[in-house]
């Protein structure tokens, strides 16, 4: 795509975007009565306006039928949290059964690791990436212990080359290789928060499972932003939120994903609640757990209807869209903001793009490493109505959200960025 840096271009494109009315349908927070410029969706999706109208459904019945809700009606509670697996499904390309949307994001990923981190002898290893999010590191840390290990010993964090930002993925395999013998599990997360880097999921799979290690990923950032085929790339399993570009609330309902030769497999360690118990003999009251097949046999508890509420919402909009309609303006409006940003770059030498320049390795977020008071860059962009956010040393993130951003959106935020560094 040939961009132009003008005004006049951005509004052109946005009326050509077959997306644009879909701004239309989330609220946007306000600053001094006007809408902010609002590239945060990394962090915390905006709120569809629909979801006032789902949580009211479900307060609806809580009202008037109480606990028979679980049972009567059109969408008894007993199954709710199945009416967004189809959609969940489609977001992270797995088939239905291989999702459940239950509990929240680190919870599930310890579930998981329960039945897919099993040491043993010699393999006990964890591969990771460095500068993971730190609740992940917990998560791997904790587990470890929890099993004996020295976290120092048994996790391996790859970095970047000297004087990258991001990783290879020709080292990533050859960590995987160097460490087959001992190997357990490689987990990573599927784009890294802070530079906002795609992994070569599929790569990844294919050279741990080569090595003799199961293989899950962390999708915080990657559910709802780019195109996952979890299923097809045979992925172990997979845990994410929704609170981000799945839109579904602050510290909202969580996703799972595992795969069906895992589901179909009863016999797999798990941590067990009744509402992964056979539904057929949940209310029978009996011992001896017996799970339900696919990733609802790793469900604890019953669901929590309002969030799941909210999500389904979310989830419709993105079934009316697709994942690959949103990519493909996904990939335009990066683009857009990286042209931008160069051009800034060739007048003012104070930014480093940390994030891939393929657009194949990135989704909507580009991370900006500023060389010069970089805090203060931050206040200022606030100041003017501009919503991204700050990780600390130097690095703002800024992501344009295809679903409710706009390519005038970017280029306000361009001309305010150019400003603001003139007086840095």
């Amino acid at each position: 795509m040939n961009y132009e840096n003008s005004l006049a271009f951005a509004k052109e494109q946005d009326q050509k975007d077959p997306l644009k009315e879909y701004k239309d349908r989330f609220y946007f927070p306000q600053i001094d009565r006007q809408d902010a410029i609002y590239f945060c969706g990394n962090s915390l999706g905006l709120q569809p306006k629909s979801a006032q109208r789902y949580i009211d459904n479900e307060m609806y019945k809580w009202a008037n039928m109480a606990v028979e809700g679980h049972f009567k009606g059109d969408e008894p509670w007993f199954n709710y949290h199945q009416l967004l697996a189809g959609g969940a499904s489609r977001v992270v390309g797995a088939l239905p059964g291989e999702v459940v949307i239950m509990n929240q994001l680190t919870v599930n990923l310890h579930l998981m690791l329960v039945s897919f981190y099993r040491p043993e002898g010699k393999r006990y290893k964890i591969i990771t990436e460095a500068g993971a999010f730190p609740s992940d590191q917990y998560a791997l840390e904790t587990q470890t212990r929890y099993h004996g290990y020295n976290p120092d010993e048994a996790i391996i964090e790859i970095s970047p080359r000297k004087g990258e930002h991001t990783l290879r993925t020709e080292d990533i395999i050859q960590c995987i290789k160097d460490n087959t013998a001992e190997l357990a599990l490689v987990m990573m997360g599927g784009i890294n928060y802070y530079t906002g880097q795609v992994f070569d999921m599929e790569a990844i799979t294919e050279a741990g499972h080569k090595a003799g290690a199961l293989v899950g990923f962390d999708l915080a950032h990657a559910a709802g932003n780019v195109p996952l085929r979890l299923h097809d790339w045979g992925v172990d399993f997979a845990v994410w939120c929704t609170y981000k570009y799945l839109n579904s609330g602050p510290g909202g309902t969580s996703g799972v994903y595992v795969h069906e030769r895992h589901g179909k497999d009863s016999n797999l360690p798990r941590f067990a609640g009744w509402w992964g118990h056979d539904a057929s003999e949940r209310f029978q009251m009996k011992k001896g757990f017996s799970p339900m097949a696919g990733a609802e046999g790793w469900q604890v508890s019953n669901s929590q209807i309002l969030p799941l509420a909210v999500h389904r919402a979310s989830l419709e909009i993105f079934e009316e869209t697709g994942m690959e309609q949103l990519r493909e303006k996904s990939e335009k409006l990066t683009g857009y903001l990286e042209y931008l940003i160069d051009d800034i770059q060739a007048d003012i030498s104070l930014l480093e793009v940390i994030t891939p320049r393929d657009p194949q390795s990135r989704g909507c977020q580009l991370s900006l490493l500023v060389k010069k008071n970089a805090r203060e860059l931050f206040d200022k962009l606030m100041a003017a109505k501009i919503i991204v956010d700050y990780r600390e040393p130097n690095v703002i993130r800024v992501a344009p959200a295809p679903l409710y951003n706009s390519f005038e959106e970017v280029y306000l935020f361009a001309e305010i960025l150019r400003e603001n560094l003139q007086e840095n």
